[in-house]
This record gives C-alpha cells, sequence and structure tokens, in this order.
C-alpha cells in the first residue's frame, strides 16, 4: 500500500508570512502550483496561501448594510466580517491572506486517508509533516496520479 511518502513531492515552494504580496505571486507563477505551505524559521507549518487567497484579494468590497436611528449606527450585517475583508483587499504581506487552519498529513498515511483528508477539509494541497517540520506536499494531482496507478 503507497504512503504519503510514496506521492508527496519533496522540493516544496514553501514562503514566510513576512513575504510580500508579489513575492508570494512570483512563486505561484515559478512553481505552477495551486497551495504554498507558509512556514515559521523552523521550517514548521504555520498555515497555508492558495491562488484563491492571492485572487480573493483582488475582490470588490463588499460594504455592510448599516441603520442610523438617531445618532445610533446598527450594522446589519458582522463588523468582523468586513474587518476581515478589509484587511484581505489592503494586504501587502502573506500574513494578511493566508489561512491557518491547516490539516497535515504524516509520511506514513496511506494514500487513502490523503484522499480522505483532502476531501473531507476540501483543499488541494496537503503538507506533509514528520518530527513538526515539512518534507513533502501532496498535491491534487499526485493524488489522482497515485489513485489511477492503484486501479
Amino acid at each position: 500500500m503507497k504512503t504519503a511518502r510514496d506521492i508527496m513531492t519533496s522540493s516544496v515552494a514553501t514562503v514566510h508570512k513576512e513575504a510580500s504580496i508579489k513575492e508570494l505571486a512570483d512563486l505561484f507563477i515559478k512553481h505552477e502550483v495551486n497551495g504554498i505551505p507558509v512556514v515559521d524559521e523552523d521550517n514548521r507549518v504555520i498555515g497555508i496561501v492558495t491562488e484563491g487567497d492571492l485572487i480573493e484579494q483582488n475582490k470588490n468590497l463588499h460594504v455592510p448594510t448599516v441603520i442610523s436611528v438617531f445618532d445610533a449606527v446598527i450594522y446589519l450585517e458582522s463588523q468582523n466580517v468586513f474587518k476581515e475583508e478589509l484587511k484581505r483587499i489592503t494586504a501587502a504581506k502573506v500574513e494578511d491572506i493566508y489561512s491557518k487552519k491547516i490539516v497535515l498529513a504524516s509520511p506514513d498515511d496511506s494514500v487513502e486517508e490523503c484522499a480522505a483528508l483532502m476531501a473531507n477539509n476540501d483543499i488541494h494541497t496537503l503538507p506533509v509533516v514528520e518530527n513538526e517540520k515539512l518534507i513533502g506536499v501532496i498535491g491534487k494531482l499526485d493524488l489522482i496520479k497515485a489513485l489511477a496507478q492503484s486501479q
């Protein structure tokens, strides 16, 4: 049975949260991937940034609807959502757009376990870690190739 270690890409493009949005865009173009792990100085995965995160940064800002009653302003939508959206649109660094919700695989996880992780969490890039350090990444294409070979 194949494992994550067998199908992962071990030469992984990574980015630090302090990197600029321009540097991130250049990484996506150079490596032709749809997700890049965000790592700290010890090569531990702290998040993931996707092409979607970069594209979403350029969408129009939705201004929340408010009602003004006397001198009070009542927001009909969440102010927190608006603040997060504003932060994303004005982002200058990776730390402003990356997702801190990460799903990780172990190198000994089976291909089927990796497929389940990706499907159940609706992710396209699965970092593989050993002893808390990034050792590889599994993309959708890696998984499709492995599943096709096992048929």
